[in-house]
């Protein structure tokens, strides 16, 4: 005897749901790791740059050297701008797929839990019909031992 459970379509869309909202969360993951490791990039090299640079104003420098300096430093500040906000942009996505991924778990959960619930009704159903079966069979034989 088989017995459907009624919500197995809806289940199933649920657990696809489910994996393509996981894979989202971790594209975003990806991307969010992918802006942060170049803005650490950019940062790092502006510090290494910087570095560099008063190194070699204690040894002298000549002024074409420092326009080109800061221009470099100006153009690595926008970059470093672009990036931190990159980082939180992606940030942000990450977080609103993480939620997303939460919220379609519980609704995996709700369904999984009813399909337990449903199984556990029918096995006991099951149970109590073979119970009964079983009763009617030993009424059986002790009505026949008497004759």
């Amino acid at each position: 005897m088989e017995h459907v459970f009624k919500f197995e379509k809806i289940l199933t869309i649920r657990e696809k749901e489910k994996e393509r909202a996981l894979g989202e969360y971790n594209e975003a993951v990806k991307r969010f790791e992918e802006a942060a490791e170049k803005l650490y990039h950019f940062l790092k090299q502006k510090e290494d740059y910087e570095e560099m640079y008063k190194q070699k104003l204690k040894n002298g420098l000549p002024i074409q050297d420092i326009r080109h300096f800061r221009q470099f430093v100006m153009n690595l500040e926008r970059t470093i701008s672009h990036y931190q906000q990159l980082v939180i942009e992606t940030r942000e996505q990450m977080f609103l797929k993480q939620t997303k991924v939460a919220e379609a778990n519980i609704e995996v959960k709700k369904y999984e839990k009813m399909k337990d619930k449903h199984i556990a009704a029918v096995l006991q159903a099951i149970q109590t019909m073979e119970n009964h079966w079983m009763d009617e069979i030993s009424i059986q034989q002790f009505v026949n031992r008497r004759n």
